[in-house]
């Protein structure tokens, strides 16, 4: 490496403390031009792994600062971007539980958020509950229809026999 290439690592080494919020901001935002962009859905699916986690990155950071605005905000864009994402999925990929690439990557993020969603409505200010309620809901209906996709129920399968009681006189087993 160069003494000029060297240089300029070292300074922006030591930029990323001061800015580091206009970085996370800015990683965020080409992170979402190439989602927008993507058009392979279960590549789509699997950017959202990375753009989700910055995305929660900088909610922690605006819950920090009291900033519940800003998540509420990022956490909305969050779910457009989970829903997109499972949409292109189901119309490419209808049977989830042969191809499950990209399924499964989609729904252990979005129950991760979830989860962080949940974070945030036990400290949050009343004022800023009711869009983040709205968020969560959505998001756990999302986690519940890729949990459907992956393991659907399937009405051919019989079901388990059911044990009779010793109170009959049959005994306990069938």
């Amino acid at each position: 490496m160069s003494r000029l290439g060297a240089s300029v690592l070292i300074i922006l080494a030591a930029m990323v403390p001061v800015g580091g919020t206009r970085a996370a901001t800015e990683d965020v935002n080409a992170l979402q031009a190439r989602f927008d962009r993507e058009t392979n859905s279960v590549h789509k699916a699997k950017l959202l792994e990375k753009l989700g986690d910055a995305q929660l990155e900088l909610t922690r950071r605006a819950s920090q600062a009291n900033d519940y605005k800003t998540i509420g905000f990022v956490m909305e864009k969050y779910r457009d971007n989970a829903r997109a994402a499972v949409d292109a999925l189901k119309k490419d990929h209808p049977d989830a539980e042969r191809h499950t690439n990209g399924f499964k990557q989609l729904q252990i993020h979005v129950h991760k958020a979830l989860r962080e969603v949940d974070e945030v409505l036990v400290v949050a200010p009343d004022e800023y509950r009711p869009p983040l309620e709205i968020v969560r809901r959505d998001l756990a209906t999302m986690d519940d229809e890729l949990l459907d996709l992956l393991f659907p129920r399937h009405p051919t399968e019989k079901k388990p026999a059911a044990v009779k009681s010793s109170a009959d006189g049959q005994g306990v087993l069938p």
